[in-house]
């Protein structure tokens, strides 16, 4: 069930998208005619394998590529012609958040957790005495402890940088967050973590789009999923109805490569999160 058909108006819309890269004689299209919405308090997850469009979408929804038509509404605003000003203004709100793939390389390596966590407080005007204080109010959510707060980014583990990279997205309390592979490199135990936060999240009324090449990870904690192949969305559908019954040949042979989708072994509590996830 969409967003519009649940009575939800969407946070998030996509309309009729297309974006083009390189000049016009060498011209390669990215995205064709995309539509997607995203209501608050619901998960969609964009699955793809790499080259199909996922990350092209996720930096036009941010302007940082333009649309060649269509049209993208965030809280019933049409932002699709904005300007680079007002872009920036977007950004800096902290409506639209997005966590990218890899923390280690979205994170300066020469601040302090605590100072990558106050930086987006402080860009909106935010007094730094009160920035310090929300970012520590913040840690519990994110299973972060304030020990933590003074080491560097290079001084963290692979679980640890991820949370502090979710964590500096949600602290201004946006209304969508784009999650680019947010457990893909996580061990087992963190990956359950994220996927508990993301619950979390969902449940306080965030709009989440979480994009990932895996379908076996996105399963358990979407309520829609959105499959993108070769810059075209092919089928879109409820998370339950899309893993039991796939009706496009590519979404069939991502199902059939999701090893806790197709019954292999894994981890207990990985696999009882996801279930937990599932039926919530």
């Amino acid at each position: 069930m969409s967003a519009d058909e649940a009575g939800r108006d969407p946070v998030l819309r996509i309309t009729g998208l297309d974006v083009h890269y390189g000049a016009r004689r060498r011209r390669r299209q990215a995205l064709r005619g995309v539509s997607l919405s995203v209501a608050p308090g619901e998960t969609v997850g964009l699955i793809g394998e790499t080259g199909s469009g996922k990350s092209t979408l996720a930096r036009t929804v941010l302007g940082l590529v333009p649309a060649a038509s269509g049209s993208i509404t965030v809280g019933g605003a049409d932002v699709t012609s904005y300007g680079r000003r007002q872009w920036r203004e977007l950004r800096r709100s902290g409506t639209v958040q997005y966590v990218f793939q890899d923390p280690l390389r979205s994170l300066d390596p020469d601040l302090t957790v605590e100072d990558s966590l106050s930086e987006p407080l402080l860009v909106q005007g935010v007094a730094r005495a009160e920035a310090a204080a929300r970012v520590r109010s913040f840690l519990d959510r994110v299973r972060l402890t304030e020990d933590l707060l003074g080491r560097l980014p290079g001084e963290l583990s692979g679980g640890q940088r991820q949370r502090v990279a979710v964590a500096r997205a949600l602290v201004t309390a946006p209304r969508v967050v784009i999650l680019d592979e947010p457990v893909s490199a996580l061990d087992s135990a963190n990956r359950v973590q994220i996927l508990e936060i993301l619950k979390e999240l969902r449940a306080e009324g965030t709009a989440l789009l979480l994009i990932s090449h895996d379908l076996g990870s996105v399963a358990g904690v979407a309520d829609r999923i959105a499959v993108l192949y070769r810059g075209e969305l092919v089928e879109t559908g409820a998370a339950h109805r899309l893993v039991s019954e796939p009706r496009h040949p590519y979404t069939r042979l991502l199902l059939g490569s999701a090893p806790t989708l197709r019954g292999a072994p894994a981890d207990r509590a990985e696999r009882d999160a996801l279930r937990a996830l599932l039926h919530t």
